[in-house]
């Protein structure tokens, strides 16, 4: 069972014919009886899915003629296709990937939530199977041709294509207008943040003390008492941060969890103890992207902890640079036209980047992360405001995110500190301890020779390593996933400071620095990094922060006449 961790709870397996839905699960709604496979009444539906529905009870209620044999958010989903077909997947309101069996025709569909928040790959075999799993390591031993399956998206057997159901207005990157309306903005983030509260096992926040995992946490502190979770586990909200000895990110995430009270976990890592867990990190993760690694191994670490702790699902900051413009090359966007659009290219992205890092990260344990930032409905909110209002102009006061900031500045009832609402950003890979990137640096110094890099693009034609760290990921994905369709699907192009390749031509200088982290943003960071400030190195890899996550989930689907599901 390849995937057996990221579903402890739960081993289900269905055949019809030679069509097969196999599922781990970890159960966070209904423990006791939403085991899956799922069914319709007469169990011709059939319905095997990772991640949560939160507007389950909403579409329960428009369903008065069905009988739900579980309390499981995602039954609704087979109940939905009985209704309304293949045209029913934007009414769901959560993060998923799903494979759907109709046993009345052996037809099936595939599909995957808007921004990717879960992760899903499809392949096809010689035999002309089709296969869909939740990892690479599900199907890559067994498919002729596989790739990842692209986010707000559909694969429906009965036309053997892929169709994006997912259209918002953003996505054409058109330049919106409206006007920027702070309360708006506020409340509908903080319903964002709620509707993640739905849970039946225990919880908590991650928090690194930066804006985004603070003002996650801050509305959760705020909203948790009368909820559900809150009558079953307590009303005190548990928090959890990761980093070397010292770093930014402890002292940020001690002084938060402070102030909103939560009750606080600190985990502390040493670069020896990241570099020994490199192997298993390339191995869950699926990617040899230099900063989704440099930032999953802590996330990685922090995972075993909190489920050895019992916390079964975390609620996460991602999301929020793609959406503002967070990270620190922004200052150079030349106009507002290219910052919106950059934003677009991010978020469309993010299933390649951050989304993958905190879902297999956390996954890896059987731990779920839930990311309010890419909510669909604050997503629409956030990319419809007029993005001079998203443009950073320090001469008028305003710093990276200054709308976010702004929307939750309460002088009444603040939701954070001042200074904390006001903190200039760090990368998660960054923020956990700046030494921690340059150890990686030195440990693949030991590995890869000169000579190795000089035939680089040779060995490695495609995605070509530039640095010696890179190439040393590099070397330990290829001996996990050997075949070049594991190679296609993972991104390159040059970056800046987790910029696209398109923004590193906003600035002349960056193209002869292509360095993935925060503090490559020339004349913008402030944080001293000193002594460690002379290690930079040239990178060409894209760069991250947090997490997010997803539960079990293995799935396979053969083209007619069947399906195969390997778990």
């Amino acid at each position: 069972m390849r995937l057996k961790h990221r579903g402890p709870d739960w081993s289900g397996l269905y055949q019809y014919g030679d069509c097969y839905l196999a599922h781990q699960r970890l159960a966070i709604i209904d423990p006791a009886s939403g085991d899956q496979p799922l069914f319709n009444e007469d169990e011709k539906i059939v319905v095997t899915v990772n991640g949560e529905i939160y507007n389950h009870e909403k579409i329960r209620s428009t369903l008065p003629n069905h009988i739900f044999r579980t309390g499981s958010d995602c039954e609704v989903i087979a109940h939905l296709y009985e209704e309304h077909g293949e045209n029913f997947v934007d009414m769901l309101d959560g993060m998923f990937s799903f494979v759907l069996l109709d046993t009345r025709d052996n037809s099936f569909i595939a599909a995957r939530d808007a921004i990717g928040v879960t992760s899903l790959y499809i392949g096809w075999g010689l035999d002309g199977s089709v296969w869909v799993s939740s990892e690479l390591k599900g199907l890559n031993d067994e498919c002729e041709h596989f790739e990842a399956f692209p986010p707000g998206h559909l694969y429906s057997s009965k036309t053997e294509s892929l169709i994006r159901w997912y259209n918002p207005p953003w996505f054409s990157e058109a330049i919106p207008s409206t006007p920027y309306d702070p309360l708006f903005l506020r409340h509908a983030f903080e319903n964002a943040v709620i509707k993640r509260l739905m849970t039946d096992v225990p919880f908590g926040v991650l928090l690194s003390g930066g804006l985004d995992s603070s003002l996650v946490a801050s509305i959760t502190a705020r909203h948790l008492a009368g909820t559900k979770a809150a009558k079953q586990w307590g009303a005190q909200l548990h928090s959890f941060c990761v980093g070397l000895e010292g770093s930014p990110d402890l002292r940020a995430a001690k002084e938060v969890a402070d102030y909103l009270g939560t009750f606080h976990h600190e985990f502390h890592f040493t670069v020896q103890d990241g570099i020994d867990a490199i192997d298993d990190v390339i191995y869950h993760i699926e990617t040899y992207d230099v900063t989704t690694i440099r930032a999953s191994t802590p996330m990685f670490l922090m995972s075993r902890k909190i489920k050895s702790l019992g916390v079964k699902m975390v609620i996460s900051g991602e999301g929020s640079d793609e959406i503002f413009g967070g990270y620190l090359y922004f200052h150079k966007a030349p106009n507002k036209e290219e910052f919106h659009r950059e934003t677009c290219r991010k978020i469309k992205a993010l299933h390649q980047y951050d989304c993958l890092r905190a879902n297999k990260s956390t996954s890896a344990w059987g731990l779920e992360a839930r990311v309010p930032f890419l909510d669909k409905e604050f997503v629409n909110v956030a990319m419809s405001i007029d993005p001079e209002w998203k443009m950073i102009k320090p001469e008028q006061g305003r710093m990276e995110k200054w709308i976010l900031r702004r929307a939750f500045d309460d002088e009444e009832r603040p939701f954070l500190p001042k200074h904390i609402l006001y903190r200039q950003k760090e990368q998660f890979s960054d923020g956990v301890g700046y030494s921690w990137i340059d150890g990686l640096k030195a440990h693949a110094e030991k590995h890869v020779t000169d000579k190795m890099m000089l035939h680089a693009g040779h060995i490695y034609t495609h995605n070509t390593p530039r640095t010696k760290e890179a190439y040393y990921y590099r070397m330990i994905f290829d001996r996990f996933f050997p075949q070049n369709s594991a190679t296609l699907t993972v991104p390159g192009g040059a970056s800046i400071a987790c910029s696209t390749a398109t923004a590193v031509e906003w600035d002349e200088s960056w193209s002869k620095n292509l360095d993935p982290s925060g503090r490559a943003a020339i004349g913008v960071h402030n944080s001293a990094y000193e002594k460690h400030l002379t290690t930079s190195v040239a990178n060409a890899d894209l760069t991250s922060k947090i997490m997010e996550s997803s539960p079990p989930l293995v799935m396979g689907v053969n083209a007619p006449p069947g399906l195969i599901i390997r778990g």
